[in-house]
C-alpha cells in the first residue's frame, strides 16, 4: 500500500534531520534559495493549513503557486524550531494529504523529491528504497518536464541500480534518485552522472 510507503520515508527522513548538526542544517539544498528549514516547513505545510487557509494565501500571492509557496515556507522556517519542523513531519507519517490531480504516487512523489533536495545537498549517503523509487519513477511523464521547466532533449536517463530509463539520445547514467533529480531540473553537485551530457546538469 502507498500509504505506507509514504509514512515509512516521512519517518525515515525525521529522525534523519532530528541527527543534523547546526552546520548541516544551515546548508543550502538543491532548491534554489531555500535551507533545510525551508524545505521542511513546505513539505509539512498541508499539515498545518486547511484549504480554507491555502485558498487564503494563494490569494495574497495573485493565485501564483510558486510565489505562496516561497512566502509561506520562509515564514513557517523562520517562525517554527527545528525541533517543530522534524516533529511535523514525523507526527503526520500517516496524514492522508494528496497534491490536487496527483493522488498517493503524488504525496510520495513530493517527499520523496523534497527529501533528496536535502540529503543529495548535504551529501549525505542516503538512498531511497527501490521500492518508493519505482514508484515514483513509473509516474514520469513529459508532463513532469513541462512542470519542472527541464530540457531533456536529446537525453536517455538510464539507472545503473534499477531497471529505468527515460527518453531517448544520448545516455545519461547514474543512480535512479539522482536520475530523478535531473527530471525534476535539479543541477545535482559533481561527480554524481556519467555521460557526455553529464555537465548540463551537474552544478558548476
Amino acid at each position: 500500500m502507498i500509504q505506507d510507503l509514504i509514512a515509512a520515508e516521512r519517518r525515515e527522513l525525521a529522525a534523519l534531520l532530528e541527527e543534523l548538526s547546526p552546520a548541516a542544517w544551515a546548508t543550502p539544498t538543491l532548491c534554489a534559495g531555500w535551507g533545510v528549514a525551508e524545505v521542511l516547513a513546505h513539505l509539512t505545510m498541508p499539515y498545518r493549513i486547511s484549504t480554507g487557509r491555502f485558498v487564503l494565501e494563494l490569494l495574497k500571492s495573485g493565485g501564483r503557486f510558486n510565489v505562496m509557496a516561497d512566502r509561506v515556507a520562509r515564514r513557517e522556517a523562520a517562525s517554527l524550531s527545528r525541533e517543530e519542523l522534524v516533529a511535523s513531519l514525523r507526527d503526520n507519517a500517516n496524514h492522508p494529504w494528496r497534491p490536487p490531480g496527483g493522488g498517493a504516487e503524488g504525496a510520495l512523489s513530493h517527499d520523496v523529491i523534497h527529501g533528496l533536495d536535502i540529503t543529495t545537498a548535504l551529501n549525505l549517503e542516503r538512498r531511497v528504497p527501490a521500492d518508493r523509487l519505482e514508484v515514483v519513477l513509473a509516474g514520469i511523464t513529459p508532463k513532469h518536464e513541462k512542470y519542472f521547466g527541464s530540457d531533456l532533449r536529446g537525453v536517455c536517463l538510464r539507472a545503473d541500480d534499477l531497471d529505468w530509463s527515460y527518453g531517448s539520445g544520448t545516455p545519461l547514467t547514474g543512480l535512479a534518485q539522482d536520475l530523478l533529480l535531473v527530471v525534476c531540473n535539479r543541477r545535482l553537485p559533481a561527480g554524481r552522472l556519467r555521460g557526455e551530457a553529464s555537465t548540463r546538469f551537474t552544478m558548476v
